[in-house]
């Protein structure tokens, strides 16, 4: 009895103490995993050199022009220098010779914030950097205090410094610009305004002449990859808009006396994959198209053939680093290289200077500036021409060698200074030094915290050991074989420390959902018999193979053919009719939870909520997909016309919230409503009894939410909702035990996750609806809509999970919730215990950066949001209420 009691108390304080080591592991080992890199204080200066005063620079001001995602190639139509691109001008003035082309490599993370780091400083930003863009209201990452060439052309008196687009420039250049407009870059559903908004800016002040820089930087093209893709019908009329954009700057170059010597760059900050979305590392994300234009490159550049043909898919033209536009700036409009580039010299800009000594000098200028960064990581002894130690005669080592081609480089310089042509020989060696030492510092190993980061393990494994500890006091093996679940997360947490798995997980629980519910039936089928027992293993084993067919995802086969690309897409009636479908049942799931209310008034509630929702969802496609609005959905839409997005997202909102205070109001007043047949009520009774007989608050809430996860899920989404109902109801026919219902819980969490088209890459995170009933940034609000939106699944599954716990309670099993906490929380700390290790034992992996930081990120995601939010937290709270009604 004691030993009971002590039992008793124990388990919920293990429990509670692993679960609060959760957030605790998570953020000790991301504050030794990610941390900010060091840089090198001040501005930079121009050190004398034996070459004699800087070289005269050829430029005196720049426009800098972004286009947000601005790739090069999709797969029917490229968006700047094949065919089929929408930049026709800008084709005209590569053939014409007054603009030199290239491929700029974008590394990951490829999102706003740290390109525009990359581009501007030329260092390779901190990976904690993709975390920081998400959150508009952060001030922490602002380059402020960093040498970059903005900074450097303040200080060298260029004239005002102008900004109009994307705000994510004035949150890292606070105080900088002189003139500005900024943009949130997170209304994605907005193609037209967020570019018309830069646009009108840009007649009056080409007629100024007090500005030495004009950043502008486009969204809308960005936008429209991320709701619709890269093959939407809106991409080519966007490019062409921008095209038309740079017709205009570059003919007031020609004409006008004040803007002869202006330098004019267009560059995408990233690309994006078949899917329209970025983040990630596939050549689409990491391939974004950079030109300088001017009328002075004629006769000093090539002329390159436009419209062209790729080497390969993504590479068109000469591939630089994207790190390589902040010195090449530099030169081009004569101050000094930052201080913490990496980026090398564009040798293509050259024949601008005449003399070799001034090309010697760009090329040594750059040079030491990088070389000051190696030696602050590895120490000036090996480059110091005074050092009785000679690097070329050491071991070979990537250091050794790089000193010893220094110093042969540094050594030739000076004599050939004064040579009429520059030698080709030296040049070559110098350039390949450049990349060599850019190579070398970019792959670099971040400055990993190895204490935070054991701490934070540590921590992870405490947790799991408490967490093991609770299960077995609980004897959760009692409420069914515990096998599977402890087999399914030994295997998951060994593939932790494959890339290839990581990067195509879904694969994993695809398959592991389908061999649980054969399993099952195979178990079932030998206890009974029974026909109707096969057809309900067979029929959800059906619904998982269509949930699995439904989006590809993951990155090797992103684009690819599936049934929202296949079936959907091209037949956007047969869409409408499924997700018309799927608000008819619901709106019949809810209607028939009412009737604890008069019948009038919840026909009333219901309508009201039922058509707000519905009504909203084909406004937001109208806008987010258009060509997905055909036959009925066109009419019906045509008569819902007038409202807009923001005022029907309100009503949904509002139907929603006062739907679920009806529901605890249902719920104090009587609890689980009585057992009926359906005679009595309007609703047939077949429908009734597909929708189970015993009604309760906990099932309303149950159907609320689905409508909420309707709301925030794309609009091809929503039959999946229609399929995991399916799903759901076969389940509760099957009587299965606590820790059944638990395995099935974490498989199809995962399982619905990847179906929705969730992957790994934070490319694949869905903003399309992050705003929804929002006017303006929220960082709390846009953050649960955006959670939300990408976790609509895993959501429905913790719901219903809860639905099938309290049908387990009824029955007279009390502490059924509690184990099923316990094997929750068992595989979440297992599963970031394990992520944690395969990222500190795999941290000098080449796909570190690529692969396994960006599943950390989702690790985070899953073990905070999904799993405490709202597995332990939601899910208790509803499981709670259910059981007092």
């Amino acid at each position: 009895m004691v030993a009971a009691t002590n039992g008793s108390l124990l388990c919920p304080v293990l429990l509670t103490v692993a679960n609060l080591l959760i957030p605790l592991s998570i953020l000790v080992f991301a504050a030794g995993f990610f941390p900010y890199k060091p840089f090198l204080p001040g501005l930079a200066e121009y050190e004398p050199l034996e070459y004699g005063a800087p070289p005269s620079a050829p430029f005196d001001r720049v426009v800098f022009m972004v286009v947000d995602a601005l790739r090069r190639q999709g797969a029917t139509s490229d968006f700047v220098y094949s065919e089929d691109s929408g930049f026709e001008h800008t084709q005209s003035l590569i053939r014409d010779g007054a603009a030199i082309p290239f491929t700029a490599n974008a590394r990951s993370p490829t999102v706003t914030m740290p390109r525009i780091k990359a581009i501007t400083t030329g260092s390779i930003p901190s990976f904690v950097d993709l975390i920081l863009n998400f959150d508009e209201a952060d001030t922490s990452s602002t380059l402020a205090a960093q040498d970059t060439w903005l900074a450097q052309l303040k200080v060298a008196g260029k004239g005002k410094l102008l900004m109009f687009g994307d705000d994510t420039w004035l949150k890292l250049f606070p105080d900088t610009f002189d003139r500005h407009d900024g943009t949130s870059s997170f209304f994605v559903s907005d193609f037209t305004e967020v570019d018309n908004n830069v646009t009108r800016h840009i007649a009056g002040e080409l007629e100024n002449n007090d500005w030495g820089l004009m950043v502008l930087h486009y969204l809308g093209l960005d936008h429209i990859g991320h709701k619709a893709g890269p093959r939407s019908s809106n991409m080519l009329p966007k490019q062409a808009e921008m095209d038309g954009i740079v017709k205009v700057i570059y003919s007031a170059m020609e004409s006008k006396d004040h803007l002869n010597s202006t330098l004019f760059v267009l560059c995408g900050d990233h690309g994006m994959n078949d899917a329209g979305n970025h983040g990630a590392s596939s050549p689409g994300e990491t391939s974004p198209a950079l030109v300088f234009m001017s009328p002075k490159l004629k006769g000093f550049s090539a002329k390159f053939p436009a419209p062209a043909q790729p080497k390969n898919e993504f590479d068109y033209y000469a591939m630089v680093e994207q790190s390589d536009i902040a010195p090449t700036i530099a030169a081009l409009l004569g101050f000094p290289v930052s201080k913490n580039n990496l980026g090398a010299f564009i040798l293509d800009f050259l024949p601008f200077w005449s003399r070799s000594s001034d090309k010697i000098q760009i090329l040594i200028r750059n040079a030491r500036q990088i070389l000051n960064i190696v030696t602050a990581a590895f120490g000036g002894e090996l480059f110091d021409v005074r050092s009785n130690v000679d690097p070329c005669t050491l071991e070979a080592t990537d250091i050794s060698e790089l000193a010893c081609e220094w110093r042969k480089i540094n050594q030739q310089a000076a004599s050939l200074a004064s040579a009429a042509e520059i030698d080709q020989t030296w040049l070559s060696a110098m350039s390949s030094w450049l990349r060599r030492a850019q190579d070398m510092m970019s792959s670099m190993a971040s400055n990993y915290d190895m204490s935070r980061l054991t701490i934070g393990q540590g921590l992870a494994t405490a947790a799991t050991l408490a967490s093991v500890v609770v299960a077995s006091l609980q004897s959760a093996h009692r409420s069914g074989t515990v096998i599977p679940l402890l087999l399914i997360t030994v295997s998951y947490g060994i593939m932790m420390f494959a890339s290839s798995y990581v990067e195509e997980e879904q694969h994993f629980w695809y398959w592991s959902s389908s061999l649980w519910v054969a399993w099952l039936g195979f178990r079932a089928i030998q206890r009974t018999g029974r026909f109707s027992t096969v057809f309900r293993y067979l029929l959800s084993l059906g619904t998982l193979r269509l949930i699995r067919a439904w989006n590809q995802t993951g990155q090797k086969f992103a684009g690819e053919p599936d049934i929202v690309k296949l079936f959907l897409a091209p037949n956007p009636q047969m869409l409408w009719v499924l997700v018309s479908l799927t608000y008819i049942l619901v709106s019949f799931q809810v209607l028939a939870n009412l009737n604890g209310l008069p019948f009038i008034v919840a026909t009333s509630l219901t309508s009201v909520l039922v058509s707000s929702t519905f009504a909203f969802k084909l406004a937001f496609t109208a806008e987010d997909a258009p060509e997905l609005i055909a036959g009925f959905a066109k009419t019906l839409h045509d008569k819902f016309e007038g409202q807009t997005l923001l005022s029907r997202a309100h009503v949904v909102f509002a139907a929603l919230a006062v739907l679920t205070a009806c529901a605890v109001y249902l719920g104090s007043k009587g609890g689980r409503y009585a057992k009926s047949s359906g005679k009595s009520h309007p609703i047939p009774g077949l429908l009734w009894h597909t929708m189970g007989a015993n009604k309760s608050p906990a099932q309303l809430l149950h159907h609320l939410y689905t409508l909420l996860a309707m709301t925030q899920s794309r609009v091809t989404n929503i039959p999946l909702l229609l399929v995991s109902m399916v799903l759901l109801y076969c389940l509760e026919s099957m009587e299965l035990t606590a820790t059944e219902i638990t395995t099935s819980s974490i498989l199809f969490q995962y399982t619905s996750f990847f179906a929705f088209g969730g992957s790994n890459a934070i490319s694949s995170v869905d903003l399309s609806s992050a705003y929804n009933g929002i006017s303006g940034f929220n960082v709390v609000a846009v953050g649960i809509l955006t959670f939300v939106s990408n976790w609509a699944g895993p959501i429905f599954w913790t719901s219903a999970t809860n639905l099938l716990l309290l049908h387990k309670y009824r029955q007279g099993q009390a502490h059924v919730h509690r184990h099923h906490l316990a094997l929750l929380t068992v595989f979440a700390t297992s599963s970031v215990a394990s992520v944690m290790v395969a990222c500190t034992a795999l941290r000098t992996h080449l796909f570190i950066w690529t692969v396994f930081s960006p599943k950390y990120l989702y690790s985070m995601a899953w073990g905070l949001g999904q799993h405490l939010v709202i597995n332990v937290g939601l899910g208790s709270l509803l499981f709670w209420f259910g059981a007092q009604w």
